[in-house]
């Protein structure tokens, strides 16, 4: 909210203004990008006298938007933007990144958070910076390093120019310390995720929270939370900046959180951990072609927010077929940093954290709120078809197994609940064309997949459409034939364990509402966030479900958050975790809310989009405020 005008994206990413007071639209803004929309997180906002610009990220462009009228800056860039592959070399020239977080502002300059795809022959993930007023490219700091660079020696010689890996990229948000003038940029996994036997080698910079000068790209200091990650650790959220008090000294931090639910807290300028981080020692693997790392980095504090051990006694009670989840569970490989392999593991917390997306809230005294996921998830690899001497599958079902199996599983059922729909019977719902323009341009949480070519297309939409006859194919391209070369298995998609209603097949809490002092490392108090009415009317307390989107706090003592899958809007009282408050949204808010002050009041908005786990998809935003 700026000077009375609230700024936002609506679910199909149209940028907005509205009178911040009434909701009235003052105007709308739709980027010339062809293609399926995609979901973004918001925008960034720069002024200098009379010069307000909007930062707004649509595809693969950054565009400068004048905050009063709604339009592009022509003298930005070409034409008022500019291209998010502008800095990735040649590599990235015909292959997926887009940004669906907005982008960090120093002085004149935006440091771009991007995605990039999980699977082979990804794009790199390097940091760079713009200049907010020409939109030229200021600085690239490169994760996959090349030779003479830091880091280099941590891959494989040529693993900067193999087409087979990328990512390391930072894709959730980053903060900046201005008076230090430091960026703090948490990064991704390299891609394939699930396999680093082309990449081998702890992987610097991907898994790493990294401490840039914000005005040159120069490195300063870096730490790795996990080594040559083949589970799809990712850093999820932005850091938090905070100030803590330990031994009687005031100490400038910043405190990562992470998908399994442990808290990293370094000193500013220093780097140096503010607690005693193990490297603690972890399985090898017996996937022919994998060497993972030997040890990885767990924290001693801050007490970790989500369970870290599973027993048999986790194993949910109301479910009429518990004997038959035991038998999934006991025959599962478990345990922390399990390697993945053929037979399932237990991936706890899952893929969607412990912390997601939305991240942490910090106040003035040093303590940390974060919601988090509890939620145990099924890992799986299989050697690739055409594989180990066996004849190749027709194209359609090569490329399928290449791009789309990860996701939609190999029986196209996709998993519904996690934001991964079904494919069967899709072509009642999609024409040719309409799949045809979704593979190339993406949508949602799907990359566009724009190597793939025309007559592969057809191919694959025949194998999805059920179309495709079962013929034997010498040869379907040679980027796919490589990729497959450097990486021979393929994921088994992202399963979540589950019983027979699509309840988790563990215990509650599901999902979780944490405050931890961070002078201290120890929790303040923990509490289930979210519920489900129907296990309620059973007489089974609250349960907490899984969240996206995070809190903030207020100075006058308040914590919101939505998040739940429930539709609830709900206040906290930061000290004790007691509900004070709640309302039921329109459709649920999978988002940060932000709060405001304007003429004397104070307001709170939420973006209500809905749409994941199972839920009624919406596109509003619901404002509140005090009497």
């Amino acid at each position: 909210m700026i000077d009375g005008k609230l700024y936002g994206v609506t679910a199909s990413n149209r940028l907005f203004a509205l009178n911040a007071a009434t909701g009235k639209e003052l105007w709308r803004f739709e980027a010339d990008t062809a293609g399926p929309s995609h979901v973004n997180r918001g925008i960034a906002y720069w002024e200098h006298d009379t010069d307000r610009r909007l930062l707004f990220a649509s595809k693969s462009w950054l565009y400068a938007i004048d905050a009063e009228t709604g339009t592009p800056i022509m003298s930005f860039g070409d034409g008022g933007r500019v291209g998010l592959k502008t800095g990735l070399g040649d590599a990235a020239a015909d292959k997926y990144v887009v940004s669906t977080t907005p982008g960090a502002i120093y002085k004149d300059i935006i440091i771009m958070p991007i995605r990039v795809g999980e699977g082979i022959s990804a794009a790199p993930g390097y940091i760079q910076a713009f200049n907010v007023i020409t939109g030229n490219l200021e600085w690239v700091f490169r994760t996959i390093p090349h030779p003479g660079e830091m880091g280099h020696d941590t891959w494989p010689e040529q693993a900067y120019k193999d087409p087979s890996i990328g990512g390391a990229n930072s894709w959730a948000g980053m903060a900046v310390d201005h008076k230090r003038g430091i960026v703090f940029v948490p990064t991704g996994s390299a891609a394939f995720d699930f396999y680093g036997g082309n990449r081998k080698g702890k992987n610097l910079f991907a898994n790493s929270l990294l401490a840039l000068d914000a005005q040159t790209g120069d490195y300063i200091w870096h730490y790795q939370a996990v080594h040559h990650d083949t589970w799809d650790r990712d850093f999820p959220a932005p850091p938090n900046l905070l100030t803590i008090h330990k031994e009687g000294k005031s100490i400038d931090v910043v405190a990562q959180v992470t998908k399994s639910g442990y808290i990293f807290v370094f000193n500013r300028e220093t780097g140096e951990p503010i607690f005693p981080i193990d490297e603690v020692v972890v399985p090898s693997s017996r996937l022919p072609g994998e060497e993972l790392w030997p040890t990885q980095p767990v924290p001693r504090l801050p007490q970790p927010f989500a369970r870290q051990v599973l027993t048999e006694a986790d194993i949910t009670w109301f479910s009429d077929r518990r004997d038959s989840l035991l038998t999934v569970f006991q025959q599962a490989n478990k345990g922390l940093f399990h390697p993945l392999g053929f037979e399932e593991t237990i991936v706890f917390p899952g893929a969607d954290g412990g912390a997601e997306w939305g991240g942490a809230a910090v106040d003035e005294s040093g303590v940390l709120y974060v919601n988090a996921n509890e939620m145990a998830w099924l890992f799986s690899l299989s050697p690739t078809d055409g594989m180990n001497g066996g004849a190749s599958p027709s194209s359609g079902k090569q490329l399928y197994n290449t791009y789309c199996r990860t996701c939609h599983k190999p029986d196209l059922s996709g998993s519904p609940g996690s934001g991964y729909p079904s494919l069967i019977d899709v072509k009642t719902r999609l024409s040719r064309e309409q799949m045809a323009n979704m593979i190339t341009a993406g949508k949602g949480m799907m990359p566009g997949f724009t190597t793939i070519k025309e007559q592969e297309k057809q191919s694959l939409i025949n194998y999805i459409f059920g179309e495709e006859k079962e013929e034997v194919f010498e040869k379907v391209s040679t980027a796919v034939v490589d990729d497959v070369s450097e990486v021979p298995y393929v994921f088994n998609g992202y399963n979540k364990f589950l019983d027979e209603r699509g309840y988790p097949a563990i215990t509650p809490p599901w999902g979780t509402l944490t405050a931890i002092d961070l002078n201290t490392g120890r929790h303040v108090w923990q509490i289930p966030l979210g519920e489900i009415s129907a296990l309620r009317e059973r007489g089974i307390p609250i349960t907490g479900t899984e969240n996206y989107g995070g809190p903030i706090v207020t100075a006058g003592g308040l914590l919101f958050i939505a998040a739940t899958k429930d539709n609830r809007f709900r206040a906290f009282d930061k000290r004790t975790g007691k509900l004070l408050w709640e309302y039921e949204l329109p459709t649920s808010g999978f988002a940060t809310p932000a709060t405001y002050e304007l003429n004397g009041k104070q307001y709170v908005v939420i973006a209500c989009g809905g749409g994941k786990l199972g839920t009624n998809k919406g596109d509003s935003y619901v404002a509140f405020a005090l009497p």
